[in-house]
């Protein structure tokens, strides 16, 4: 795998690579036991730490997998200083393309939303999903780290669109009033691109008059993956959706890869004349 040390630069035109902060990188999963420690990863966060149910085989296997594992690329932030490979992955982001999902039959966002709308998009679409890092580096270097590989990937891809279904934690709808009616008010997606809750998991979010809502106590109490989504001039869909299993309340969100791509694409180019220089 290429790697760069010196700050954070794509080094390939057909994959980003690996880029590197300090001990830090991000990159794709190389292999089975790289994805295995993902899987590790996400049960530790999802399951023994934010209180999600699992059955007996997810109990028995201490792992979170499912059939998008398989056809999924697996983003990894990794810190060189536990070892190499699997050892060395404290956090991760699941990408899933057309063609890959295709092979599923579908994306994993259809079981909570009508993404009919994002289908139809001519463009390269890409699902985002099972974000978690490790709670010893949940810090804003790593979060940096995960969008600049996703940027990279966005990039090197050709992707059009990205969606895919955040969560807020907690499954009363009435307990993030503030937050949900915050992001129906304020970041809608547009209607040719607006995901919708599939009828019998319709939750609403206008739960409280907008002129009750107090924007930048809700942009407080958003999980900073959501905060991360708008800062990229993400929207979110029609209806929230409670999934149980996980503990959480889910939102649709959408981005439109325009300000992605140009802002790495900057940076991109920033470090390639550095080099020639």
């Amino acid at each position: 795998m290429n790697q760069v040390n010196d700050g954070m630069t794509a080094v390939n035109e057909a994959s980003f690579g690996e880029l590197r902060s300090g001990n830090l990188g991000v990159r794709i999963a190389a292999d089975p036991s790289e994805i295995d420690a993902v899987q590790a990863l996400r049960y530790r966060v999802f399951y023994q730490e934010m209180g999600a149910r699992a059955d007996p085989a997810t109990i028995a296997s201490q792992r979170d997998r499912d059939v998008y594992d398989a056809v999924a690329d697996h983003l990894l932030v990794v810190d060189h200083t536990l070892g190499e490979g699997p050892a060395s992955v404290v956090g991760t982001y699941r990408l899933i393309r057309r063609g890959a999902a295709q092979r599923i039959g579908r994306f994993y966002s259809a079981d909570e939303y009508d993404i009919a709308r994002i289908e139809a998009n001519p463009g390269s679409i890409l699902e985002l999903g099972r974000s978690c890092v490790d709670s010893r580096y949940r810090n804003r270097s790593v979060m940096q780290l995960l969008w600049r590989g996703i940027a990279a990937y966005v990039f090197q891809n050709g992707i059009d669109l990205m969606f895919g279904c955040a969560s807020l934690p907690g499954t009363d709808p009435d307990a993030l009033a503030l937050e949900l009616t915050y992001l129906y008010y304020h970041h809608l997606a547009p209607s040719d691109i607006r995901p919708r809750a599939l009828p019998h998991r319709y939750i609403e979010m206008r739960r409280l008059q907008r002129d009750e809502v107090n924007a930048r106590a809700a942009l407080t109490q958003l999980p900073p993956l959501i905060k991360g989504y708008l800062r990229l001039g993400g929207f979110v869909g029609d209806g929230a959706v409670i999934d149980a299993q996980f503990n959480t309340t889910d939102v649709a969100v959408v981005v439109q890869t325009d300000l992605v791509t140009d802002k790495y694409y900057r940076h991109y180019e920033r470090q390639a004349r550095e080099t020639q220089d």
